[in-house]
């Protein structure tokens, strides 16, 4: 790989490398080597956990009146493959990647190798440059997924939403409690509602119990004028 293309690579991803071999590592599948030691195998394996880690800090420190569940489905979406192959695509890597001639024609369809390469490269610059330039890498290719992901849990996770405004505004967490049941075991419907200390509110319906909770929650969020303040809120 010439020193022009090196370049190029790293202008696309906005760190330069000290050693430019680690970046011809990274970007060295196991296909186009003999020796599987000298592939970016070992590379995506480190760089799939500092992924998992700085992600995990990120929903930490931005959603802080998110428990771990609702941390946990965001992390998981954005650690996975699917999500490492969206950004790997957009900033085209799997077009620098290094494969053995039988590969070639899948090279850019493939999501796996896609997610990899994106591992392989914040493996190499962790290496290279330390945590923090993994770190600055990672956040600027994953901050716009992270402000949609606030958006979407706050007005599409009425538990979460609720339960951010009861802490700020009561000091106090929502209970959920279970009013009743119909219906077979195959296809019970369930009724809930949400206490706040010791306000009730009006109970909800649903097939499960997670949807109960969610329209019970939306229920008190509407009697509380949470969600009248929020739609009022962008155009003040």
């Amino acid at each position: 790989m010439d020193e022009e293309v090196l370049r190029q690579i790293e202008q696309i991803i906005g760190y330069e490398f000290s050693d430019k071999n680690l970046l011809i590592k990274a970007l060295t599948h196991s296909s186009a080597v003999d020796n599987r030691l000298m592939s970016n195998e070992r590379l995506e394996f480190l760089g799939d956990s500092v992924l998992a880690v700085v992600i995990c800090r990120a929903l930490f420190d931005n959603f802080r009146n998110y428990l771990e569940g609702d941390l946990t489905k965001i992390k998981s979406k954005f650690v996975s493959r699917e999500t490492c192959a969206q950004i790997s695509r957009r900033l085209g890597l799997q077009e620098f990647l290094k494969v053995g001639k039988g590969m070639v024609s899948n090279r850019a369809l493939s999501g796996s190798l896609a997610a990899g390469v994106l591992e392989t490269i914040i493996a190499a610059i962790y290496i290279d440059g330390g945590f923090e330039a993994a770190s600055d890498f990672i956040l600027s290719n994953y901050g716009s997924l992270i402000e949609q992901a606030d958006a979407e849990q706050d007005h599409g996770n009425f538990k979460s939403l609720l339960q951010q405004y009861s802490q700020e505004q009561f000091n106090a967490t929502p209970s959920y409690i279970l009013l009743d049941e119909k219906g077979p075991d195959h296809n019970k419907c369930f009724e809930l509602e949400v206490t706040i200390e010791d306000r009730h509110f009006t109970s909800a319906w649903g097939s499960n119990k997670k949807e109960a909770e969610q329209k019970a929650a939306h229920n008190a969020l509407v009697e509380l004028g949470v969600l009248e303040k929020a739609a009022e809120s962008p155009a003040e």
